[in-house]
């Protein structure tokens, strides 16, 4: 495997280490971290973004990018800041079209995971509800069926708990806000999506007899909106081949899950 991305913001003090999932001479597909945006926010200046720090370390031939021979990234698609997972980027301008026609393409090539809370009676369901910006709350989108825009997406019961589901979430074409708006819309927020209707998930919700030792204050398994990019399904822009991106699951993420398959297990998992 590739040796990771290293990044650093001396204005915020933060650091990244960034896993590489897959690369060749076009290509390079990174394990996005949460809560770092894709593209910098005008209405949050002094928060950095994942594409001004490698375009920074790009122009000042930063080790990894040098060791890259790097003259041109640029992100192929899109991913909410609060999300982890697959970020693919293209080393060179002409593969942006061909990809994004992909991006758009059915059946979806995402598929992210989702820890929700809410039930369902079937175990796959769709939405199409058009969503819009939200008019009072900048970078929030809703379902408006009247001035939306065209959206769909497909929904798989991965695992089933007392206190929620994991879903399997495939948008097409994954506009901003798409998958979190449709979860609110279905009743099925996601945890820790408080701009959306989710709730925190904590230990103590779960876990018989828990106890919080003196003098310390109980965090949520997850701090952030439990989605994440788990895998990109792509033919590759030159060659055509076939690929298949994973991300292993964030560590919040797998964190919550492993206590909720202890303490709150309910129904047998969706059959594959």
């Amino acid at each position: 495997m590739p040796p990771p991305v290293k990044l650093s913001s001396p204005e915020t003090g933060e650091f990244w280490e960034i896993p590489v999932l897959f690369e060749d001479e076009l290509l390079l597909a990174l394990n996005k971290p949460a809560p770092l945006a894709v593209l910098s926010n005008s209405s949050e200046p002094e928060r950095a973004s994942l594409m001004q720090l490698l375009h920074r370390d790009i122009e000042r031939g930063a080790p990894w990018a040098r060791a890259r021979n790097l003259a041109y990234l640029m992100n192929a698609h899109l991913l909410d800041a609060e999300a982890s997972g697959v970020m693919l980027l293209v080393k060179q301008k002409d593969a942006l079209a061909p990809l994004a026609d992909q991006f758009f393409a059915v059946p979806p090539c995402r598929t992210y995971v989702g820890l929700v809370r809410g039930v369902a009676a079937a175990d796959t369901f769709a939405t199409d509800a058009k969503i819009a910006p939200h008019p009072l709350q900048m970078g929030v989108v809703r379902v408006d069926e009247k001035e939306g825009k065209r959206s769909h997406t497909e929904f798989t019961v991965r695992e089933r708990f007392e206190a929620g589901l994991l879903l399997d979430i495939r948008p097409i074409p994954d506009r901003p806000g798409q998958v979190r708006a449709h979860l609110k819309h279905l009743r099925l927020p996601l945890v820790g999506d408080f701009i959306y209707g989710g709730k925190q998930l904590f230990l103590s919700s779960l876990k018989p007899a828990y106890r919080l030792k003196e003098g310390h204050e109980e965090h949520p398994l997850m701090a952030r909106p439990a989605l994440h990019l788990e895998r990109l399904d792509l033919a590759h822009p030159t060659t055509g081949q076939k690929l298949a991106i994973t991300a292993p699951l964030a560590k919040d993420l797998t964190v919550s899950i492993k206590y909720l398959r202890r303490y709150s297990l309910g129904s047998a998992s969706t059959p594959g």
